[in-house]
């Protein structure tokens, strides 16, 4: 579903990500580790379309993406979370929710102006399906509330109930249990293989936490100085010593 060719970023003298290249296949759980500026991030911006890369390709379904913006490439079917929780904080829950579909014809003003039994109607539909997630997520009782007034872990609930409200294909996730109470980790962890198994999603996750990427991906890709050192099952990467010595210096 995703390829990444020979992917390069220099920032002035700083090489972020060098020459990297993985797959990510269709309807897995993939991960993406590495040390503290090995890139993962960067390479999240550059799949994304929030960076452009200095060589190397990203393909989404066959279609190279590096030369769209952020929302075509939302548009056709990747979406992402931040390491940092960007949500709305001044807007309600489901306010948020309501920002993030595709096509929402109501926005134009041509449509509100001459056709507004279509754009209520659209909606309607539209707050369906954000209340539905929400209470997938456990979050529905909290649709009217201001999001700033959230908790760290249900803000990151919302964020990623936001991303599933454009229909994407493959989801990125930039750390979703960093700072979350161990108690809820496992609830999120269960969400996401729900969405794989019932809905046939693809998730690549950056993650710091290694039970749980090692619980939770089938298949990691490792990365050091920007390089990728090792690709493999969590058997094979955790045993493996170069990702022993990125880690622990040893």
């Amino acid at each position: 579903m995703l390829k990444i060719e020979d992917l390069t970023k220099d920032f002035g003298g700083l090489r972020a990500v060098d020459h990297c290249s993985f797959e990510v296949p269709q309807n897995s759980i993939f991960g993406l580790i590495g040390p503290n500026g090995s890139g993962k991030t960067t390479i999240f911006n550059l799949i994304t379309g929030f960076l452009k890369p200095d060589e190397g390709q990203v393909s989404f379904n066959g279609e190279v993406i590096v030369n769209l913006q952020p929302y075509q490439i939302i548009q056709r079917g990747i979406a992402r979370t931040f390491q940092l929780v960007r949500i709305f904080r001044n807007m309600t829950v489901m306010e948020n929710m309501l920002l993030a579909p595709k096509g929402q014809r109501g926005e134009k003003v041509s449509f509100a102006l001459f056709n507004p039994p279509w754009a209520r109607r659209q909606e309607r539909e539209n707050t369906k399906k954000a209340l539905k997630l929400l209470t997938l997520f456990g979050l529905d009782r909290f649709r009217d509330e201001y999001a700033g007034n959230l908790g760290h872990a249900e803000q990151k609930l919302v964020e990623l109930a936001r991303a599933l409200m454009t229909d994407p294909q493959l989801i990125l996730l930039d750390e979703p249990t960093a700072g979350v109470d161990p108690s809820l980790i496992a609830k999120i962890l269960s969400y996401i293989r729900k969405l794989r198994d019932e809905q046939g999603m693809t998730f690549l996750i950056v993650e710091h936490d290694m039970r749980v990427i090692m619980n939770l991906c089938e298949r990691i890709v490792v990365l050091n100085y920007g390089r990728k050192i090792a690709e493999g099952t969590p058997e094979q990467v955790s045993n493996d010593p170069k990702v022993i010595d990125a880690y622990l210096g040893v």
